[in-house]
């Protein structure tokens, strides 16, 4: 593992042109990992091309094989942002057995999986979402809390547990403050400084779950090397 390679294409690429240099990428021994950037455009199925990336290259961890593996507790190439998410949780709570967990979001690339590896953890999980009523009473009852929902500043003091871990996985562009120097700035899902006082624990956004993000990327990267020579 020693290069990267990137392909770049306009947005007027043929599904089968994509689909095809996936399948060489799958037959090139060189290449040990294959991460398709999304979103792609409209015309080209996201599925077919998560279904056509070798699993045993799938360092996104997104095909329905590692899913499938990953919801049986079957080591396999996981999605590098829940898994950088529960190391994160491991280094503050060792032991998450029997502990409330609430993941707030149901996404294949952070909700899903995140609830799957908090319940392979012997979490008690409950997931909602934008469409779940009184979602402030699930909330509040969390010992653990991903918040993976794409709204800035959705979770507020109230909506959270006293002493509560919180991670937040939002990452929203907004307007700066009336005096700032940048016209934008990035904030998470949850309002960062009404929580921060609350809760024993809380990932700040940006500089949080990002890097633990691209850690595991690399990790995956690595974990699939070595499997692919026997290492």
């Amino acid at each position: 593992m020693d290069s990267v390679c990137g392909y770049k294409f306009g947005e007027d690429i043929k599904e089968t042109e994509l689909l095809s240099l996936i399948d060489s990428l799958n037959r090139d021994k060189g290449i040990n990992g294959i991460l398709v950037q999304f979103p792609i455009p409209p015309h080209i199925s996201k599925q077919k091309t998560i279904n056509a990336i070798s699993p045993d290259k799938d360092v996104d961890g997104l095909h329905p094989i590692n899913a499938g593996k990953l919801m049986n507790n079957i080591e396999c190439l996981t999605p590098c942002t829940p898994q950088g998410s529960m190391i994160m949780i491991n280094s503050i709570a060792e032991d998450t057995s029997g502990m409330n967990a609430v993941v707030l979001g149901r996404s294949n690339l952070v909700g899903k999986p995140m609830s799957q590896l908090l319940i392979n953890a012997n979490c008690t999980v409950t997931q909602v979402h934008s469409k779940t009523k009184d979602i402030q009473s699930f909330t509040s009852q969390a010992d653990i809390l991903v918040a993976a929902i794409g709204i800035p500043n959705f979770v507020k003091s109230d909506w959270v547990k006293k002493d509560a871990i919180i991670i937040d996985v939002g990452i929203n562009r907004v307007a700066s403050d009336q005096n700032a120097t940048a016209k934008t700035k990035l904030v998470g899902d949850v309002d960062f400084e009404d929580v921060f006082d609350k809760v024993s624990a809380i990932t700040p956004v940006p500089g949080g779950v990002g890097l633990m993000t691209v850690a595991c990327l690399m990790n995956n990267t690595l974990i699939a090397t070595k499997a692919q020579h026997s290492l």
